[in-house]
């Protein structure tokens, strides 16, 4: 895969080095890979921006190129976007400047130089002179509201490692699924025909497991939901159980030969178990 600095990129491309830099300012462009002290940019950028620039010329808002890159993104369709609803978070606001300073950081996300140096290895901010770049609104604004609920920053910036480490085992064992067929001893004597045929491969098994992992996730993040719900039951059944306002049914008969004395000895026990779960 061929790699670009900025300059060879605006060559390339046919883009200025100041709109490279507004596209990654405004979110339509990835962030380079930083080695040393040189931004690092890849083919997959070079198709960002021959995308960007074919848009532009058709008449598309900076706002909508972002909609539908982010949309293509994630695998959505043009009618899910408009069936949307506009949010305005306070986030998504700061996306015009692209910027948030380290003061609004603290103050917002209770954020530490490592959460915030955290931040910058995942991609959600990039250092930009005195402020920071924001990359992802949207994180952004989630990652405020579980703050505000009492979790704390680190928690989550933990879990997206976690995750991204587990995501590079997913995405290999993807991959290999072309690799381990044709990446062998006869790899240098396949002809032209036969290595675009494989790089075709790969490039199908890209969408295909983009939806795998997305529909996989969705169902086991559903079921996760629904387990931390019902045992979130168990708490409120317990102390409906054990409430001392509730009426006392013990002895009460109805009128009739054939009524019945309610029983609570056992029903207090079985509450008083169910109290000791939860304890």
């Amino acid at each position: 895969m061929a790699e670009y600095r900025i300059n060879d990129l605006a060559q390339a491309s046919g883009v200025s080095v100041r709109n490279i830099r507004v596209y990654q300012d405004r979110g339509l462009l990835p962030a380079p890979a930083i080695r040393g002290r040189t931004g690092w940019y890849s083919d997959e950028h070079l198709v960002r921006l021959n995308l960007i620039s074919r848009m532009l010329e058709r008449g598309y808002t900076f706002a909508t190129i972002s909609e539908l890159l982010h949309a293509a993104h994630y695998g959505m369709r043009v009618e899910q976007i408009l069936r949307g609803t506009p949010k305005g978070g306070r986030f998504r606001n700061f996306k015009r400047a692209a910027t948030i300073t380290i003061t609004e950081l603290r103050k917002t996300l209770n954020a530490t130089d490592r959460s915030i140096a955290l931040s910058q290895k995942l991609g959600l901010l990039a250092k930009d002179g005195a402020h920071y770049a924001i990359r992802n609104p949207e994180l952004l604004e989630g990652a405020e509201t579980l703050v505000k609920a009492g979790v704390d920053i680190d928690v989550l910036l933990d879990r997206w490692v976690r995750v991204q480490d587990d995501l590079e085992d997913v995405a290999k064992s993807f991959v290999s699924i072309i690799t381990d067929k044709y990446f062998d001893e006869n790899l240098p004597d396949l002809g032209e025909e036969q290595v675009s045929k494989m790089a075709e491969l790969i490039q199908t098994v890209r969408p295909m497991a983009h939806e795998i992992v997305e529909s996989t996730f969705r169902q086991a993040l559903d079921k996760q939901i629904s387990v931390a719900i019902g045992e979130a039951s168990t708490y409120f059944d317990a102390s409906t159980d054990e409430d001392p306002a509730a009426p006392d049914t013990a002895g009460i008969t109805g009128g009739g030969e054939d009524t019945d004395t309610v029983d609570v000895g056992e029903h207090t026990d079985g509450a008083r178990t169910v109290a000791d779960r939860t304890e």
